[in-house]
């Protein structure tokens, strides 16, 4: 799917211009906001939300480093990087560290020092989940523990493929 119009924004605070009915990729703390769809609601959405809009090739080059993780915010610092999976509707984060959010609000990431159980917690009251992505602890779970039900599931499924458990012991979860 190649949507019809493309456009990239930057402006101060744009993120908190773009309201729940607008469905964009949204990158805060960069102020970056990219559109696409039908050529009426791009156009109409530059004219809401205001800014400076990106040259194209300049606004390619950004989501493409983006998407591969080769922008600064991936790249510079030792602080941990934690993924977010959470409901695309779900309000912005009231946590300590910078945060950029993609998919449409779907998909965060968070670099903060904070405790595992603590961004877990809030990853889980928010109806997802969130993985320790980079740095950080490790030798502690990298992926957020299912519930006990569907460790179960994970836990019989290792023993039926794996019942001598050879293959990657720890891998997923410190107990299978």
């Amino acid at each position: 799917f190649r949507p019809a119009a493309r456009a990239s924004l930057v402006g101060e605070h744009i993120d908190q211009r773009l309201g729940d009915a607008l469905a964009a990729m949204v990158v805060m703390h960069i102020d970056v906001v990219g559109l696409s769809g039908a050529h009426a609601a791009v156009e109409a959405a530059l004219k809401r939300l205001g800014g400076t809009r990106v040259a194209d090739d300049t606004a390619t080059q950004f989501w493409e480093d983006l998407r591969e993780q080769r922008h600064t915010f991936f790249t510079e610092g030792d602080v941990p990087l934690w993924r977010f999976a959470l409901p695309t509707t779900t309000p912005p984060l009231t946590l300590d560290g910078a945060q950029l959010i993609e998919w449409g609000g779907g998909q965060r990431w968070l670099r903060s020092n904070a405790q595992p159980a603590t961004l877990r917690a809030v990853a889980t009251g928010r109806g997802g989940h969130a993985t320790l992505f980079r740095g950080g602890d490790r030798t502690g779970e990298v992926f957020q523990p299912p519930a006990a039900a569907l460790m179960d599931i994970h836990r019989r499924l290792k023993a039926g493929f794996d019942p001598a458990g050879i293959f990657n012991p720890g891998r997923l979860y410190q107990e299978l």
